[in-house]
């Protein structure tokens, strides 16, 4: 049943099996023996999509909130635990797994030796309910509402930057308007959508529609790329820290604030936390007060 359900919600037997740690062909001789055993079609399969016939759907509907509360009563027994144990998965986007959760991993895992973390980096938009997974971390303005949100740390700033050696072959740039002018290595995300280049000062807000003949979806590239002097990078400065105090990269624009964000955790709101995230909630809060 629990097959039947990944499968279904990832519309994926591939995705469905790499979730469950099994192997393709078994999960599909999985589905067909429940089918079989039930005497019904549940999964219409064509060799580029999968998806819940008229009975599938009806029995996902049923099945989803009874494994909910199969889950939370296994959970339950924690309680008697000295640690917490059991899966944790988060879904987090690049620069808050580099920059907030990379140094945190081994005092977690240190202090609760029974939870498994499975993190998957990703910019996308995760459905972290038809994702399975328990929590995520994101900016607040892309936290659906219906979504219980902490906020973790401070916000990550961002920073315009170039290699000295960019520089010596083209002019500083003295404003954000300057930069139509550039080279720019723009970031694409998931969605399609480019990342905006945003700044403020005393108050005055601009956004600058940039350009330039490199255009990645991956962080780390785009940061090497400007190290070679490709172009003027606009990215978060946990990325660059590093680069900007051995010379190596350069920060412009230094008067204008380039937008910051806000990082929060977020989960859908359930009776009962499970444990592992719970002890994830009460580290945060520990590290944050820290701080």
């Amino acid at each position: 049943m629990n097959a039947f359900v990944t499968v279904a919600e990832r519309r994926s037997f591939a995705k469905a099996a790499v979730q469950l740690n099994i192997s393709r062909s078994r999960l599909s001789e999985t589905i067909s023996g429940l089918e079989d055993r039930l005497g019904v079609r549940l999964l219409n399969r064509t060799t580029r999509s999968v998806a819940p016939t008229a009975a599938g759907e009806r029995l996902l509907a049923r099945l989803r909130p009874l494994l909910d509360d199969f889950a939370v009563a296994l959970d339950s027994i924690n309680a008697f635990r000295d640690k917490p144990a059991g899966l944790l998965r988060l879904t987090v986007p690049p620069p808050a797994a580099s920059i907030m959760l990379a140094p945190l991993l081994s005092r977690f895992l240190a202090q609760y030796p029974a939870i498994e973390l499975e993190i998957s980096v990703d910019a996308a938009l995760t459905d972290i309910v038809a994702g399975r997974f328990d929590a995520g971390m994101r900016a607040g303005e892309r936290v659906e509402r219906d979504m219980i949100a902490m906020r973790i740390g401070e916000e990550i700033g961002a920073v315009v930057v170039a290699a000295p050696d960019y520089l010596a072959r083209h002019p500083r740039p003295m404003t954000p308007r300057d930069l139509e002018a550039h080279n720019c290595i723009r970031i694409r995300f998931p969605s399609g959508v480019i990342a905006p280049w945003q700044f403020e000062k005393k108050g005055k807000q601009v956004e600058v529609a940039v350009e330039g003949r490199l255009t990645v979806n991956d962080p780390e590239l785009a940061n090497r790329a400007a190290l070679d002097g490709v172009g003027v990078l606009y990215t978060a400065l946990g990325y660059v820290a590093p680069e900007i105090k051995a010379g190596r990269l350069v920060p412009l624009l230094e008067d204008w604030q380039a937008r910051s964000a806000a990082i929060f955790l977020y989960y859908p709101s359930r009776r009962q936390v499970p444990a592992p995230l719970q002890a994830f909630i009460e580290f945060l809060r520990a590290n944050l007060r820290a701080r």
